[in-house]
């Protein structure tokens, strides 16, 4: 079509067109800050179509350019240069443009430049995200920024990272930020059958993530905005002609570290030592390593093909991506499909600009058993996984006659192989941006935004009648379920933008609608064959979010800045009474580089900023909780009529009262840059103060409809300071090296709460809880016994400090010890690039953070080898403890609550780049290694899991990449 084109211009023009010598030009782009090589920079011959970009290495060729010509050199962030045509190579450095370059960071319903930020805002683009094996959205930013914490929750395939800024912001309803893609906002409530609330998102489709951390940048999405916003922003058609991009990557997985368990031969000793005769008769002759039997070594591949270009003169961008990956625990497979459309159409002379997005997914997931994982640490090393005389289905099973022993654990192995566990999940985001600046009134645009969220997933799982059971009447599950989820967004707002002299202004004022649907039904297939509908479950339920909000934005003479946010928001969550939050902030900053003391100084930019802002929180509040809502009876609590028996419903407990969590934000910081870029960051310092806590509280008996209730009553603040830094260390024509180091201290305390609520359930006991909100002490401190050890340093069972003084030891003498959450957290990372090579490293640590071992404390007591009909495996800590009861004391020592500081080095990549590879085709070959080394003292699984207690943790593989990516 370009050619085409080409030809019909040069009919038009004959003689200028025809006299001209046809010939290539070539050359190289770089960065003149940096001297860096720049790929992806568009180049096309001034007035027409015809164009290419640069490779890896910033260089390009262009064909059929005639004497004369003007080469146009563009990249986002930086000035364009033309350059008249005289020679056949022409080598560009491009200017960084500060004011373009600004104007990409994404503050929600707008953009900005990054000199007039207000408020505490990081941007994390392409260059910068993390490499190798990243299936989630989230790990691109893993130790990226200073005060966001990304923790997977396990190391199963497809799940993503946990994503926490600045602390905990509530105790019971949810702490994951906003997340914003293209301008929806995702339900955070997640998807039916999914692992992933961003499967959605195929990492290589995003192009840039913004966090939005204190209150005055964030205040602008109100009540959602609670915990901080994430701004996803992906990849858009360009206007240039067509190529495109080919990925692929091969990853194996390594369950490197297990549980520490007795050997067979370690658990002989153990039990031989009793002098028990029915407890030694019954060891075995096997050695069986039961880890061993469930985890195995994984592969997992992926493959990605995108394009971008003009298409009868729209910008285009579509990609395709598929991925298969298995877990390291057997039978867990994770396999997803994406796809995704971008067009960006422009108007009446540019003054409406459309923007289209969508985006496809589906994945179908196999779920392992995950009881697997706790059954295979305790299960008796000396048995065999097979017994021929068994009834199960030929697995070894402690057995009581003809079934099970009760309480005894069930083969790990039957587990996995005698169950099953599936879903399939469809996926679609859509929306439709149109921007339309009024011609009559060139200072105003209006924007409508409206998009899509919308999912369905069905899935089932299936237990074998053939598994290990004590149940006489078992004759297997067959549960299936179905999940529909609609999000609708209606967003329309007007902006108006206006210099005069040195005052700019710009006012930004909307309306905002958004629905979220959800349609839950599952039921059991065996119970239906005997026409039990009791079995039948429907939920039904439906929340809207309704708001109107805007924005001031006031500039002078590009030295002071002042910005400010109103929103507005009513939930449906909420009584009518209680159901409007109000939501302001306020932010100043004065860019003192600019400032005529400052002409000689080495700054780029320096910049201070301070802000106020409050946002509410509702998110992951059930609809309906100040309504009076029945639930039916579970199918042992039926009611007997005669011989049948009938489901009844009960009322649940309601609160008319509830209302909104309110967090208030203060954050001061400054922004730096010197030396033409080479050496950036910023300092932060922030207070904020939740107030309403939403949690359990209990009631006295008849005054609800249960003795617990959902209210507000509690204040938590969080208080920390926060630095990063970027450096480029080496810059020359050959040879970059850079490095990005964050730190954050984060002090997390409860500031007010009448009563004490226990939470972190543990094993080892019935209703046994380790942890504790408590007013003065951070969330999810640990209340422990203080444990008393001999002079070897070995702990004495039983023996506990009497902190109270009264002779006893009871529930008064325990005491806080430490908390999960780290105070210091850190993130470094480098990038090394010599020639066509290049090597990143990136690596993390906390300091502070400490872990309860409830594996150790639960399967570390030889009671039950006498005590009961069948044998359990020992956790190698009673080596240390020699512990032999269950008692609760031995069950809350503070001996099994460990200093859990760490240093990661998460991620290795190494990178090769092959310029015109194969007809002027570019290739990147790379390898990865991901999850590298720990250095810790902690001797549990993993020192990092969420809110502190080890049990049965799905370990984090170490993975090894191989893969490459060419453009064409």
């Amino acid at each position: 079509m370009n050619k085409l084109r080409l030809f019909i211009v040069s009919i038009l023009f004959l003689i200028p067109a025809l006299v001209m010598a046809q010939h290539t030009v070539s050359g190289t782009v770089t960065e003149q800050s940096t001297g860096s090589p720049l790929p992806g920079v568009d180049i096309r011959i001034s007035g027409t179509n015809t164009g290419t970009t640069t490779d890896f290495d910033g260089k390009y060729t262009i064909d059929n350019v005639a004497d004369g010509s003007v080469l146009e050199f563009s990249f986002m962030g930086y000035k364009t240069q033309q350059v008249k045509v005289n020679s056949n190579q022409i080598n560009i450095a491009l200017v960084e443009d500060t004011e373009t370059l600004d104007e990409v960071v994404v503050i929600g319903y707008g953009t900005a430049k990054k000199e007039d930020l207000t408020g505490s805002v990081n941007m994390v683009t392409t260059k910068d995200f993390n490499k190798g094996s990243v299936n989630s959205a989230q790990d691109l930013i893993l130790g990226k920024v200073a005060g966001v914490t990304v923790t997977a929750p396990s190391g199963a395939p497809g799940e993503g990272g946990s994503i926490n800024i600045r602390g905990l912001s509530s105790l019971s309803l949810t702490n994951e930020p906003l997340y914003v893609v293209d301008g929806i906002a995702l339900d955070n409530e997640g998807v039916g059958g999914s692992r992933n609330i961003l499967d959605i998102i195929n990492p290589n489709d995003i192009e840039s993530m913004v966090i939005l951390k204190d209150a005055s940048s964030t205040a602008i999405y109100g009540s959602r905005a609670a915990n901080g916003v994430v701004m996803i922003t992906t990849k858009k058609g360009k206007d240039r002609e067509f190529s495109f991009n080919y990925g692929t990557k091969a990853t194996f997985y390594h369950p490197y570290k297990t549980v520490d368990v007795l050997t067979a031969d370690e658990f002989r000793t153990v039990v031989l030592a009793t002098g028990d005769a029915a407890a030694i008769a019954r060891l075995g002759d096997a050695t069986t390593d039961w880890q061993s039997q469930i985890y195995k070594d994984a592969v997992g591949y992926e493959h990605n093909i995108s394009g971008v270009g003009t298409v009868l003169g729209v910008p285009l961008r579509s990609s395709i991506s598929y991925s298969n990956q298995d877990g390291i625990l057997k039978k867990d497979n994770f396999e997803r499909t994406t796809a995704s459309l971008n067009l960006s159409p422009s108007l009446l002379d540019d003054h409406l600009k459309m923007e289209f997005n969508t985006r496809a997914m589906y994945i179908e997931n196999t779920f392992a058993n995950r009881g697997a994982i706790g059954s295979a640490i305790v299960f008796d090393p000396t048995q065999e996984v097979y017994d021929a005389g068994s009834p199960f289905d030929g697995y070894f099973t402690w057995m009581d006659g003809n079934y099970q022993y009760n309480l005894a654990p069930t083969n790990p192995v039957a587990l996995l192989n005698l169950t099953d566990d599936f879903s399939f999940v469809k996926r679609f985001i859509g929306n439709a941006k149109f921007n339309y600046n009024l011609p009559f009134f060139s200072d105003l645009t209006a924007t409508l935004n409206v998009g899509i969220d919308k999912s369905k997933s069905n899935g089932a799982s299936i237990t074998s009648a053939l598994i290990p059971t004590s149940d006489p009447s078992w004759i297997g599950t067959h549960n299936r379920y179905t999940n529909e989820r609609n999000n609708k967004l209606l967003d329309t707002y007007l902006s108006y933008a206006k210099q005069l002299d040195k005052h700019d202004i710009k006012l930004m004022a909307g309306y905002s609608y958004q629905s979220f649907d959800t349609d839950n039904y599952h039921y059991d297939d065996y119970a239906f064959q005997q026409n039990q509908d009791q079995y039948k479950f429907y939920d039904l339920s439906k929340s809207v979010l309704l708001s109107y909000y805007g924005r001031l934005n006031y500039k002078y003479n590009d030295e002071f800045l002042l910005t400010a946010t109103f929103r507005a928001d009513a939930s449906s969550k909420l009584n009518p009474t209680n159901r409007w939050g109000y939501f302001p902030s306020a932010a100043l900053a004065w860019n003192i580089h600019n400032e005529k003391f400052m002409a000689n100084s080495k700054f780029d930019e320096l910049k201070l900023r301070i802000g106020y802002g409050e946002v509410g929180n509702v998110n992951g509040l059930a609809p309906y909780k100040y309504l009076t809502r029945y639930a039916g009876s579970t199918s042992t609590a039926n009611y007997q009529f005669g011989n049948s028996f009938y489901q009844t419903y009960r009322p649940e407990p309601e609160n008319k009262n509830i209302r909104w969590e309110v967090g208030k934000t203060a954050n001061i910081g400054l922004d730096y840059s010197l030396f033409d870029r080479r050496l950036s960051g910023s300092i932060n310092a922030y207070q904020k103060k939740t107030e309403d806590l939403i949690i359990w509280a209990l009631v006295d008996p008849f005054t609800n409809f249960g003795n617990r209730v959902e209210t507000n009553i509690g204040d938590m603040e969080n208080k920390g300071i926060e630095f990063d830094v970027n450096a480029i260390a080496i810059r020359t024509d050959d040879v970059t090296w850079s490095f990005s180091y964050n730190v954050a201290y984060n002090d997390n305390k409860v500031t007010y709460m009448p009563f004490s609520q226990d939470v972190g359930g543990i094993e080892g006991g019935v209703g046994n809880t380790i942890q504790s909100h408590t007013e003065g002490e951070s969330p999810y401190s640990f209340l422990v016994y203080q444990q008393v050890y001999d002079a070897d340093g070995k702990p004495i069972e039983g023996v506990y400090v009497d902190r109270n003084n009264d002779g006893v030891i009871n529930n008064d003498d325990k005491y806080f010890y430490k908390d999960p959450l780290a105070d210091i957290q850190m993130g470094l990372s480098t990038r090394l690039e010599v020639g066509n090579f290049d090597l990143s490293v990136t690596s993390r640590a906390n300091i502070g953070n400490y872990m309860y071992n409830n594996i150790a404390s639960s399967k570390g007591i030889p009671a039950d080898i006498t005590t009961l009909p069948f044998l359990t495996n020992l956790h190698s800590d009673y080596l240390n403890t020699g512990f032999q009861t269950h008692s609760e004391t031995n069950l809350l020592s503070d001996h099994y609550v460990t200093d859990a500081s760490f240093i990661k080095i998460d991620n290795i990549t190494m990178g090769l780049k092959f310029p015109d590879f194969i007809n002027k085709a570019d290739l990147r070959v790379f390898a990865t290694v991901q999850n590298v080394a720990t250095f810790t003292k902690y001797t549990g699984l993993d020192p990092e899991i969420h809110l502190g207690v080890d049990n049965n943790f799905y370990p984090r593989p170490r993975t090894i990449t191989f893969g490459f990516n060419m453009d064409f």
